[in-house]
């Protein structure tokens, strides 16, 4: 018998996943321990005019499809209208079966606006003038809509020179939901360009009044904003990157490398990389100090197409999995922190799936026992957040690691209408425990398997982030460090 699509037991094929799924996962709350959501528009309880602003303003994994549909630029970050776009979109939403945007899409229209008819080139207008009125209720508020969700914490991601001064806006309108900075340093770790890096250095000094003109200056600069995101509640620190960076070297020489590069002039590669190595180290015993959790997304080969990053500049839709050596410096890296007692709870998102496993057992060697899950394997990320990822580094999770202690999904998303991905994760996990319990595989303990799918969604990442015992946001001292 054919199952309705997106039915109330969508992607639950077995009885055992469907108790999981609706007696233990579906009613926790969510943390969203990273994300790209802007804070100003959360300070502001934005209302959005139109399902475009919303929904494909800003979302490049849309973009790709719509390119991939032969959709013309102008009707995705060009100057036709929000309607002639949302037209596109939905032109080319039949088109993407099989694809994530799919799910997501429906999950989306169903779950907001409680829509359920599919979206195609019939019902566009239907659908873009009915999510418009509901957009424009005071239940559509950006503020609302993480109500309507059930979210608990959001953790946005941001650079260490900027004001931070939404995120004191939110703190003091006493809304519910905990929106954190996170401290994201990768332009302070970035001499590839020295013109475009010192006018970076030049933001840094002013943000945290000091002149920096040493590296010694810089690390001033740095520790005084992590001590101000602090003060605003920040428990995690991020770096997109390659591959972590291990070479050796020594203070003299990333001082003399640092003086060099704020003089003008241009490195060279062993340079960088001796700089960008000191970097990492200095910036995870920061983290180390205050007791945060440090991220790093791995794997990201961006901007290929060098004729669109010139017209639209990064961040628009031109990345891909990259194929770049992660073991051997991961090590090296992980191992020296350790070595000084000075490993921070750390969270490894891999982008290429060939490293799913290298990943899985890289983690056990810095889980000392002295936190749960102290090292551990992020969720699938960006080209990986969908179905055949998310069950990919399950497993490999699963297999080489501790399934019970992970600490689960987040959006990494600009969108207020994503947070159904957690809904998507949370059936994908009950699927699959599920499974096994239908095979014989896993005793039929709803008990255990039940808490353990609860402390997955929610349990483990308030636990491991620590964000009851943060102190309300120290609002009067930051805003003199400001």
């Amino acid at each position: 018998m054919k199952k309705p699509f997106l039915n109330e037991d969508f992607l639950l094929q077995t009885e055992t996943a469907q108790q999981l799924y609706h007696e233990y996962a579906k009613q926790m709350p969510i943390i969203d321990y990273h994300s790209h959501q802007i804070p100003d528009q959360i300070a502001q309880d934005r209302q959005f005019e139109t399902i475009t602003q919303i929904w494909l303003y800003g979302d490049h994994y849309k973009w790709r499809a719509m390119r991939t549909n032969g959709v013309p630029e102008r009707f995705i970050t060009g100057d036709a209208s929000d309607w002639e776009k949302f037209e596109k979109w939905a032109e080319t939403v039949p088109q993407t079966v099989r694809n994530p945007l799919y799910h997501w899409t429906h999950l989306e229209l169903q779950r907001y606006f409680g829509i359920t008819e599919l979206l195609n080139k019939e019902s566009a207008r239907r659908i873009f003038d009915e999510c418009n009125a509901k957009l424009q209720t005071s239940e559509y508020s950006v503020q609302n809509l993480l109500r309507r969700m059930n979210v608990e914490v959001v953790c946005t991601t941001d650079d260490p020179a900027d004001s931070l001064e939404h995120h004191r806006a939110i703190a003091a309108s006493g809304f519910e939901v905990r929106v954190l900075p996170t401290f994201r340093a990768d332009k302070a770790m970035s001499p590839e360009d020295p013109a475009a890096y010192n006018q970076y250095l030049d933001k840094l000094g002013e943000a945290a009044a000091v002149d920096i003109r040493s590296f010694f200056d810089l690390q001033t600069a740095l520790r005084l904003r992590h001590d101000y995101f602090a003060a605003l509640g920040c428990r995690l620190s991020d770096h997109g990157l390659e591959q972590i960076y291990a070479a050796e070297y020594t203070e003299s020489e990333i001082n003399d490398i640092f003086a060099k590069v704020r003089g003008g002039e241009e490195l060279a590669a062993n340079e960088i990389l001796q700089f960008k190595s000191a970097m990492l180290v200095l910036l995870a015993e920061m983290d180390w100090e205050k007791g945060w959790t440090q991220q790093y997304h791995l794997g990201a080969l961006r901007n290929n197409n060098s004729r669109m990053l010139r017209q639209l500049g990064p961040d628009t839709g031109w990345d891909s999995i990259g194929d770049f050596p992660q073991g051997r410096a991961l090590s090296q890296f992980l191992n020296r922190l350790d070595g000084q007692d000075k490993l921070a709870k750390t969270i490894l998102y891999n982008l290429n799936p060939a490293d799913n496993e290298l990943i899985a057992t890289m983690v056990g060697n810095f889980n000392d026992g002295s936190v749960a899950g102290k090292v551990q394997f992020g969720s699938g990320w960006w080209f990986l957040d969908q179905k055949d990822g998310m069950e990919k580094q399950i497993n490999a999770l699963s297999n080489m690691g501790l399934l019970s202690r992970f600490v689960g999904m987040l959006t990494d998303s600009r969108s207020f209408l994503s947070y159904p991905r957690h809904e998507y994760f949370r059936r994908i996990l009950c699927n699959l425990i599920g499974t096994d319990v239908e095979n014989g595989e896993l005793p039929d303990d709803m008990d255990l398997l039940g808490t353990i799918v609860k402390n997955i969604c929610y349990g483990n990442a308030k636990e491991y982030f620590g964000f009851d015992a943060v102190a309300e946001p120290a609002l009067e001292a930051a805003a003199t460090r400001s």
